[in-house]
């Protein structure tokens, strides 16, 4: 299980799949540590969250883009390979 609180990098990407609702949308966690100089460095990293059925329709409806959540779930990594 994983909690993730950040903001929504852009509106829900939402689309039907075998009847079944998907909404998709990246978002970012920050968060900041002092570096051996002693500067505050700031980290932010990106997450891309798929969510489906009700929870999808939810999203649709409230989250935009810049908007604070809180996500708890799991994670899945996947890995891909470029075409190129």
């Amino acid at each position: 299980s994983v909690h993730l609180l950040g903001r929504l990098g852009k509106d829900p990407d939402v689309k039907m799949f075998n009847g079944n609702k998907r909404a998709a949308f990246s978002m970012a966690t920050n968060d900041w540590y002092k570096n051996q100089k002693g500067e505050k460095v700031d980290d932010t990293q990106w997450h891309y969250v798929v969510i489906w059925g009700t929870l999808a329709d939810v999203a649709e409806k409230y989250l935009k883009k810049g908007q604070e959540v809180l996500i708890q779930g799991r994670i899945t990594y996947r890995d891909f390979e470029d075409e190129g």
